[in-house]
């Protein structure tokens, strides 16, 4: 297409040119006069004739620079030699202002008449339409990958309900069927002290198995609407964490440093569970004689990033790797023996309510050495 544009008018050099505010960004170049720039160069934004294309959303068309009133005490073209210039908008089917199709030449040409004009239209027709399907093709991409990132996701939670169902909740039913029939001997026997110790362990076990049913319930249960999403700004919502940690925080000291976090798109609700597990997770696995430290920071992204990656540190007891690899799975947290407080949940929540915002949590840890959580979310939902 450039090198047509070249041949038809004359021109020596010809771009198609990404323009904004601060940057003008060679796309593509048919150089044949040397002008030296190559794709994916930038020039100075001020230097250009582009940056008031961009500003008025019109073209702007030069015969004969040395002639032209307005362009002839111009700095841009005294800067780069040329006498013939010509470019148009490339304005893309949303409305967005996308950049340029240009050229120039040090010779002066007949670039002012409708053929040329047109044709430089029709061209940057072709390129917005042309961004545009890339465009669309890059979005049909990216809802392909969540859709096969949620179907991975409820893949694995179905595997880990499986194993729940067919290994962690048989072992209590066993039991309580193993001490229902003790307790009918027993009562069948007239021993009634050993009947009624059997009635309490029945009962003990028979509370633990339906905290289970209820814990599983409320993570199955777990979901959001899209309507929930909404811009908010994590600084705000730590604080909000903070007055639900209210009594934690009076039963145990706790220094916690937070730098300045980005807003983000996301349920606000769940924004706040999430640092309420994680800071809650650094006070129940803290050194008891140490004074708990916790750091929330973000990681500064790279310019034009999606993403953001907030890490939660602490200075607890640390955990090692084969923990590190299970302590998202919620089967791992429902062994019927174990003790409330350590078959919380609060991890699978936040891998649940991560996931939910089409990030990933990963866990990083040394026994002794203290926890780094990351979070990467990304700014906006799609």
């Amino acid at each position: 297409m450039l090198e047509v544009i070249c041949r038809s008018t004359g021109m020596g050099f010809a771009a198609v040119a990404r323009v904004t505010e601060k940057h003008w960004i060679a796309c593509s170049v048919h150089d044949e006069i040397a002008f030296g720039l190559k794709s994916g160069e930038e020039l100075p934004i001020q230097t250009t004739i582009c940056n008031e294309v961009r500003h008025d959303n019109q073209s702007v068309v030069i015969d004969h620079v040395a002639k032209d009133e307005y362009f002839r005490n111009h700095h841009t073209p005294k800067l780069y030699g040329f006498e013939s210039y010509i470019s148009v908008p490339i304005q893309l089917k949303n409305g967005e202002f996308f950049g340029t199709l240009c050229a120039i030449d040090p010779k002066p040409a007949l670039l002012n008449n409708q053929t040329t004009i047109g044709m430089f239209n029709l061209f940057a027709d072709l390129i917005a339409f042309y961004l545009q399907s890339i465009q669309l093709l890059e979005q049909g991409t990216t809802r392909i990958d969540n859709l096969n990132r949620q179907v991975n996701d409820a893949q694995d939670e179905i595997r880990q309900y499986e194993f729940i169902t067919s290994h962690n909740l048989r072992e209590p039913l066993r039991q309580l069927r193993m001490f229902t029939t003790m307790l009918v001997t027993a009562t069948e026997q007239n021993q009634n002290e050993k009947a009624k110790t059997l009635a309490l362990k029945v009962n003990e076990k028979a509370l633990r198995f339906t905290e289970i049913v209820a814990d599983l319930s409320r993570y199955s249960d777990f979901t959001y609407k899209r309507q929930d999403f909404a811009k908010v700004n994590l600084n705000q919502l730590i604080q909000e964490a903070l007055v639900d940690l209210e009594m934690e925080l009076k039963q145990r000291s706790i220094v916690l440093t937070l730098d300045n976090l980005p807003v983000i798109e996301a349920v606000p609700e769940q924004m706040i569970q999430l640092f309420v597990f994680l800071i809650r997770n650094a006070i129940r696995f803290s050194q008891p004689e140490r004074q708990v430290k916790v750091h929330i920071r973000a990681v500064p992204p790279l310019e034009g990033a999606k993403f953001v990656e907030i890490q939660v540190k602490d200075n607890g007891i640390g955990m090692s790797q084969w923990q590190q690899e299970k302590i998202f799975d919620v089967l791992n947290h429902f062994s019927y023996d174990q003790a409330s407080e350590s078959s919380d949940i609060s991890l699978a929540y936040c891998r649940k309510i991560v996931r939910s915002h089409q990030g990933s949590i990963s866990v990083n840890s040394e026994p002794d050495k203290g926890t780094t959580f990351s979070i990467i979310l990304p700014l906006t939902q799609t």
